[in-house]
């Protein structure tokens, strides 16, 4: 019998109880490993309770945030679960960020613990810098530590007894954070409910692709940061899998953990697959343990799915979403997936069980087949909205419970949906969101620009890269990597343009505002889509 069958999942309501359940119903068996670290159930639940008591020891109360900046961890996951047990929201932080972006979400969500990786922990001073009130820092690993202490210590100095903190499903569970429009990242709430129930009615609706058995075991090589690592170790935990955490991706121990680990599942972004398939090796591992690769957070180009098809030889499921949908709403199963090419491989798939899509024009009105418009979504998995952002909530999440996305797109008559622009001007990079208005912003203050604009333009390897369109003020000069070093000095490196293009000056409408398309529109250029 596998695990999916056999999961009672009205014992998971919170994510604390996964942890629970699984320590009863798989004492023994191995939740997560890391770097030879194997944690099973049993302690993985111990663990998380003296995370739970040490928060509550260190005056945290239910509701406020605590933050994570670093690699991927299986303490990282300690801390996530445990903070869960006693309604702490974890608020986990890229740490490719510039310190000023880290110390922005640090101040914004108020934690007054923030927990930090060794690489990232040499950074303290400069962000603590643009902080008002500092945080206590525990480091997660001794490297660097210095006086701060460390995690193991900071966790089994706290009983093991379960905290028996009433917590309900429409808690906040976790606080991720995403490029703003403004410039500013927003803080997207999402509840125990949002991240389990609709990962409930997937396991239960018994796709092939989705289901997980006693022997499956899942890599967690996305950064936790973004929903595609936090919310796939979830998941795995939720289906009482053995997860395999890999510190960060790296395409080169991605194929190490294939043929060592017996991964049978995982999820990567294209530009991921891309490199992992090219390594000289890659054709000659053994897949056999290999069961579906999941992708998505960026459309894969048709060449490069074939030659991952091939290579790989398993199926291949496509995942739509974003972070306000704690990840994937629309799924393309690996039926659709035809090596010769099809119509339904441009799609991003179809709802996934109990999500609702429709189309929608500018007023809101619903659109019929084949009609572009922006993508509208609603389902349990839908954010509670924006951390003290009221407006941009109802901007984004009407008072029916659809959410904008903010993609173009259409539904064909079969009901697949087809991603077809972005409404909004943002670009996306080796999965990572990233909005013109913070970019330009940092390119903004250097003293020869007069006027910027950002654009996206395609790149084979990332999907897209940065691009800022300059216009000098009189008499001044700089060079693209003027622009660029300078960039970087202010925002994190993947966020700073990659190329630089000179100007006299920005086209703009008779308002005054400028015409990207028509920035974006010769590298663009014959080309079916204008995302790649």
């Amino acid at each position: 019998m596998s695990v999916q069958t056999a999961v009672d999942f009205d014992q998971m309501p919170t994510l604390g109880d996964v942890a629970r359940y699984h320590a009863r119903e798989r004492r023994g068996s191995v939740a997560l490993s890391f770097e030879g670290r194997d944690t099973t159930f049993a302690a993985f639940d111990r663990n998380t309770n003296r995370v739970a008591n040490a928060l509550t020891a260190a005056g945290l109360k239910k509701g406020q945030r605590i933050a994570y900046v670093g690699k991927n961890s299986d303490h990282y996951f300690e801390l996530l679960i445990g903070a869960a047990k006693v309604g702490v929201v974890m608020t986990p932080i890229g740490w490719r960020l510039a310190p000023p972006e880290v110390a922005y979400i640090v101040q914004d969500s108020e934690a007054p613990l923030v927990f930090v990786g060794p690489e990232v922990i040499g950074l303290t001073e400069d962000v603590a810098a643009h902080l008002t009130q500092r945080p206590k820092v525990i480091a997660m690993e001794a490297e660097g530590a210095g006086d701060a202490p460390l995690f193991e210590a900071w966790r089994d100095a706290a009983s093991d007894a379960d905290p028996a903190v009433a917590i309900t499903a429409q808690d906040v569970a976790v606080q991720l954070y995403t490029s703003g429009t403004t410039g500013r990242p927003k803080g997207a709430m999402l509840t125990h409910a949002n991240i389990l129930s609709g990962r409930r009615a997937a396991a239960e609706a018994k796709m092939a692709w989705n289901e997980w058995g006693p022997d499956d075991v899942s890599l967690v090589a996305m950064p936790v940061a973004h929903i595609g690592g936090t919310g796939w170790g979830i998941v795995g935990l939720y289906n009482g899998a053995k997860g395999v955490v890999a510190r960060e991706f790296d395409p080169f121990k991605v194929l190490d953990f294939i043929e060592h680990e017996r991964i049978s599942k995982m999820f990567m972004v294209p530009a991921a697959l891309q490199i992992v398939v090219r390594q000289p090796r890659a054709r000659e591992v053994d897949y056999s343990r290999m069961k579906y690769i999941l992708y998505g957070a960026s459309p894969i180009p048709l060449d490069l799915l074939r030659e991952c098809m091939e290579v790989f030889g398993c199926g291949f499921c496509q995942q739509y979403g974003m972070t306000e949908t704690c990840g994937t709403i629309v799924y393309l199963p690996p039926e659709d997936h035809d090596p010769a090419g099809n119509a339904r491989m441009r799609a991003a798939g179809l709802p996934m069980p109990g999500v609702e899509l429709k189309i929608i024009d500018g007023d809101g009105n619903s659109l019929p087949p084949n009609t572009v418009g922006e993508v509208a979504t609603r389902s349990v998995a839908n954010m509670a909205g924006y951390w003290r952002l009221d407006e941009a909530t109802r901007a984004t999440v009407g008072a029916d419970g659809w959410l904008r996305t903010g993609d173009a797109g259409y539904l064909d008559e079969d009901g697949y949906l087809f991603i077809h622009d972005r409404v909004k001007d943002m670009i996306i990079s080796g999965a990572e969101n990233i909005y013109p208005a913070e970019v330009e912003s940092a390119v903004y203050g250097h003293p020869a620009v007069a006027e910027v604009a950002v654009i996206g333009v395609p790149d084979e390897k990332w999907g897209e890269a940065v691009k800022a369109v300059v216009a000098l003020k009189p008499g001044q000069t700089a060079t693209p990597d003027d622009i660029i070093a300078f960039a970087r000095g202010r925002i994190a490196a993947f966020k700073a343009p990659k190329t630089v293009d000179f100007i006299d000056a920005l086209p703009r409408n008779a308002s005054g505002k400028i015409l990207r398309r028509e920035l974006r529109e010769p590298y663009w250029a014959g080309r079916e889509r204008r995302v790649n």
